[in-house]
Formats: C-alpha cells, structure tokens, sequence
C-alpha cells in the first residue's frame, strides 16, 4: 500500500505526499471578505502540504454568513487572492478553493438580507456576527427558480477562483451548510424536484457539480460531504442509502476527489456513534478518496490508507500550528498545539506566528 508520503494525483493536481491541508476558517479577511496581505504569508508556511484546500470561500453576499471570512464573487477579492496563489506556487505548493455557501448558518447581519435553506427551518444555538454571537434565524426557502441564480454564482465562483490563480475548486457539500441542508430530510421538506427522495435530494449537489465542471473539468473540481452524524443540525434517516447515492453521483462525474468529513464517537470537534460510511461509499466511488476528522499521527493516517478505505488524509487543526506539518510526521518531531482562542480572531496572533522546526529549533 502506499505510504504517506507517496505522491498522488489529485485530478489535473500532481501531489507530492498525501498529507491534505483541510479547508480551516480562519477570519482574516475584511469586512468586505476580500483577502488581506496576511493571508499570503499563512498560505505560504502550509505550501509543503501534498495539497491546500483553502478555507471556506462566499460563493456570494447571500451565500457567505461568517464575519471575516473571504469570498469570490468581487473583482477586489480575486485581485486579493491573487497574491497567495502566487506565492503557495513560488513555494511550490497547489491550493484549490473551496466554495461554501452557508444557507441557514449565518446571520442577516453578515448577509444583509434573510438566510435561506431548502425549507423554513432554523439551526439550534447561536451564528458569529460581526458583533458578536446572535441565535440563528429562520431562513427562508429557496424557491424553485431561484435555483438557476444559485448556479450562476457557483459559476462565476469558479471562473475567479480560476482567474485567482487556483488550481481547482472544492465544492463544500459538507458540515450543514447549503447543499447539506439539502440532501438530509430532517432540514429538507421540500415538495419539489428538489426535495423528497434521495435522488430529489441529490439534484441539487449534481447540479452544482455539473456547473462547476463545465468551467473547471472534472479534474480540476472536488467535493467535501460529511456523511455520518449530526453535522451542525442536519441529519438524515437513512444516511448510507443517502450518501452512497450522493457518492455514485459525484463518481459517475469524474471528479478529482471526493473528501469525507468522519468524525468519531470521542471526536474532538463535534462527535457522533454513527458509523462512518467511508467503506460503504468506497465501494461506489471510483476515484480518489480522501477522509478527514481526528487525525494527529502517522500511524492513524497511515492505518488508513493501508486498509484501502483512503488514498490520502486531510488534517486540519494540526495544520494550524504546525506549518510544516508532513515534515514533522515524517520526522516524529513533536507537534506543537494550537490555541482555540485564535481560531477565529483577527490579526497575526495565533495565524502566522506558530515556528516551522528549523525556526523552532534555532
């Protein structure tokens, strides 16, 4: 079986190692969720990563809810990303972005208008605003044709991020965000040809795949689902017949890869005792795939892919404060911990001041 640190392709992406950088929000952009100049030096410290999926990006005002995080759908903003492509490949790195729309988990204080979902429902808890944390809101349905207009975005989306610099695109399909919202039935109660069934419930994730791939290709276009679990509110009665199906869908497109979000009974950023469905959506999707949730050391990343059930590994958090993260798993160097309260902040605090090991060692 392969070893970690083993190239891989990715698509029209040759990876050096399998050690996946998984898209992180981070809230370093501006109000206007265009990128700022320290985004190209976090970047950069993460470019020996086998790939960098980048943080959650708008796909639109109506789509981007989180305060501080970056979009492209403006001009400024692919002019401001430009820089940190740039600068990933002058380090010899591949970044793709992921595309997020986040439905019924923002706040109209950050969208400026009323959330919307597949149906009227509201998320328990409480979103990030610019001033502060606010209870969720109720979002409004999409309404059948309006679905065309959430296409275009997803469009024009891929087109910056391609005129950004990028090397591909991630569809965030993940986390009980928009499309999730649509493919689980305790969030969707449509009536229409997007919701009942699965394969109604698939439709919208199909489509925006097809959408992205007509300006990308397949090779340059991924998908992140989170299978198994409560993920942020939205859940589903019957999530292997939901998910292999979303799965085959997303195989019989040829996508670059499909990522999974897995988290475990003992999950240290959300938990569920729901089985993870990677061995069952493995059987269905021909291409790469890649799983995520948990994963701090070579021997668990490693376990994986000799099992056969993952081709490669996302790590996330470990990212955060290790910049040179594969070479110290190949190395067994200590891994030095992030500081929760940072995640989120503005400023270099907690962002670009954790030391790579020739840095540390010093």
């Amino acid at each position: 079986m392969p070893s970690l640190f083993d190239p891989i392709t990715l698509g029209a992406v040759e990876a050096p190692n399998r050690i996946i950088m998984a898209p992180l929000t981070r809230g370093r952009a501006d109000r206007d969720a265009v990128p700022t100049d320290i985004m190209v030096e976090y970047y950069t410290q993460r470019a020996s990563a086998g790939l960098i999926i980048s943080e959650a990006t708008g796909i639109s005002r109506e789509g981007l809810g989180w305060p501080f995080a970056p979009g492209l759908w403006t001009d400024a903003q692919v002019a401001a990303w430009k820089p940190v492509t740039d600068s990933v490949h002058a380090a010899g790195g591949r970044i793709v972005a992921q595309l997020w729309h986040m439905g019924r988990q923002g706040h109209s204080s950050v969208y400026e208008t009323q959330p919307v979902s597949s149906s009227a429902t509201a998320t328990e808890g409480q979103a990030h605003t610019f001033e502060g944390k606010k209870d969720f809101e109720v979002a409004r349905p999409l309404e059948t044709n309006e679905i065309p207009r959430l296409l275009n975005d997803y469009e024009l989306a891929t087109k910056n991020a391609l005129a950004a610099g990028f090397d591909g695109v991630q569809i965030h399909a993940a986390n009980g965000y928009l499309i999730d919202q649509f493919l689980r039935d305790n969030a969707n109660f449509r009536t229409d040809e997007y919701g009942g069934g699965i394969e109604n419930r698939v439709r919208l994730l199909r489509e925006v795949a097809e959408r992205v791939i007509s300006v990308a290709g397949a090779d340059r276009v991924s998908v992140r689902l989170s299978p198994n679990g409560d993920s942020q509110g939205v859940d589903d009665s019957n999530p292997e017949a939901l998910f292999t199906a979303a799965a085959k869908a997303l195989s019989d497109l040829g996508i670059a890869f499909l990522e999974l979000r897995e988290p475990g009974p003992d999950g240290t950023f959300g938990k569920t005792d729901v089985p993870k469905l990677s061995p069952a959506i493995r059987k269905v999707f021909n291409g790469v795939l890649i799983v995520n949730s948990d994963y701090t050391t070579v021997e668990e990343a490693q376990a994986e892919l000799d099992s056969g059930n993952a081709d490669a590994i996302t790590f996330g958090r470990t990212f955060i404060a290790n910049p040179d993260l594969p070479e110290r798993l190949r190395t067994g160097a200590p891994l030095a911990k992030d500081d929760a309260k940072t995640w989120y902040s503005q400023g270099p605090e907690g962002y670009i001041d954790y030391p790579a090991l020739e840095t540390a060692n010093a």
